[in-house]
């Protein structure tokens, strides 16, 4: 059996469809992680232009929006095995131009920013009482990067009881293949993965 067969033969590849109220999750679009010099690519600034439309369309139905953004001290004080790993993370401050949201995402008055220190956006946040608390039963996710922190949010956001929805054109990664195999992955345990212009038709009727 190929890959897909595999898959398919032991039931994986199910969907969760999108729910009654969707709210966005902006996983870490900002300006080092765009920065091919930092921690960022091509894709990643592909996938900020293409979530441009999709972000007005939330805004326009006035539905909740979420941005995230990787923060560490200053003075070193909160540094974690994360960023003992991954050390330019540690040059993501409060104040660095890097750890800033990208201008044409730049958050809205009433839309959350989450300040994180992990990949998931949901670890020690808030953010899933805050979704709740806003009514929302969809989670839909777009950012970078796909095999990190998108990712780990999409696992956690399916883990915490919402419909998890990914826009494989919203999310990016350095490269290609790591993108495409989490992609694939996502899509057969944890979430679903629709492009934005499949999406946005489920936005129109909610």
């Amino acid at each position: 059996m190929n890959r897909d067969e595999i898959y398919q033969h032991q039931g994986l590849g199910g969907l969760s469809g999108v729910g009654s109220y969707c709210a966005l999750i902006l996983v870490d679009f900002v300006n080092g992680f765009v920065d091919i010099d930092q921690l960022g690519g091509p894709l990643i600034q592909q996938a900020v232009n293409e979530t441009i439309p999709l972000l007005a369309a939330f805004r326009q139905h006035h539905l909740p929006i979420a941005h995230t953004r990787v923060v560490f001290s200053e003075d070193g004080s909160d540094h974690n095995i994360f960023s003992s790993r991954v050390k330019p993370l540690q040059k993501l401050t409060e104040s660095a131009d890097s750890s800033q949201i990208v201008s044409v995402l730049q958050p809205q008055s009433g839309e959350r920013v989450v300040r994180k220190q992990t990949a998931s956006a949901f670890f020690n946040t808030g953010l899933a009482e805050w979704l709740r608390f806003k009514g929302a039963d969809t989670a839909v996710i777009v950012g970078c990067t796909t095999s990190g922190c998108v990712r780990a949010t999409a696992v956690d956001a399916m883990q915490h009881n919402f419909k998890t929805i990914v826009i494989g054109d919203c999310v990016g990664d350095r490269a290609i293949e790591p993108h495409e195999a989490n992609l694939f992955d996502i899509q057969q345990k944890y979430a679903d993965v629709m492009t934005r212009d499949q999406f946005l038709p489920y936005l129109q009727s909610t």
